[in-house]
């Protein structure tokens, strides 16, 4: 189970959107390296990510990790461009800003964390890795960019004050339509199941599959699907 405590940043990660067949690389450099499986047709390429799991048990912090690109690669693919929306998946809001030239920011969090502070978060975060990173467009594969400036972000803003903050941001946030939903599965479109996508997906291991499909047999609380 998740440790208890203050409200939480869980992750902060950048893709592309609009990258047919794009390539899967064999390892995911957030903090943790994880294992990806085989390639899938998926446009989105997963640019880079930090992730704070510091309040998860050791045995769940390589699915939770997994949960989190899995979640991030489909909520960037499923929000239109120019539009941010947020999306509450068990005890967790995913927070996504597509910006229109398809680069696209995903926090994972709290419930409790405020979602003004995580589209804050997303907008510096993009900002930030579009002047450090130009060549961002011509990535055709996952984390082809070390970025540890996130790391930095993710942990400054645990308090989601210091997010508020930045407020020329959130002058620039109030140009994107925003588009909320209750749960992932109004992000679906007709006739998809979550339990599908997860079967088919490149970005779950099988002990993450079984890791999800346990949890929801029993219930289980602090899981992100």
């Amino acid at each position: 189970h998740r440790v208890s405590g203050l409200m939480k940043l869980l992750a902060v990660c950048l893709c592309k959107k609009g990258a047919p067949g794009a390539a899967r690389s064999t390892t995911t450099h957030a903090p943790t390296h994880t294992p990806t499986h085989a390639t899938n047709a998926s446009t989105v390429v997963i640019l880079c990510a930090s992730l704070d799991l510091s309040s998860f048990g050791f045995f769940q912090k390589g699915s939770v990790r997994e949960s989190i690109i899995f979640l991030s690669r489909l909520l960037a693919e499923r929000t239109e461009q120019g539009s941010r929306s947020s999306v509450r998946q068990e005890d967790f809001f995913c927070h996504v800003l597509a910006k229109f030239n398809g680069l696209t920011g995903v926090v994972v969090a709290d419930a409790e964390y405020p979602s003004r502070a995580a589209y804050c978060v997303l907008s510096k975060a993009i900002e930030e890795f579009e002047t450090k990173f130009p060549a961002w467009k011509s990535a055709n594969k996952d984390f082809s960019f070390t970025n540890p400036s996130l790391d930095h972000q993710i942990a400054e803003y645990q308090d989601p004050a210091k997010a508020d903050k930045l407020l020329r941001i959130q002058k620039d946030l109030e140009e994107t339509k925003l588009v909320l939903h209750k749960t992932i599965d109004e992000v679906l479109e007709r006739g998809e199941k979550l339990d599908t996508l997860i079967d088919k997906s490149s970005d779950l291991s099988g002990q993450s599959k079984m890791f999800y499909k346990t949890a929801k047999k029993t219930n289980s609380c602090c899981v992100l699907m």
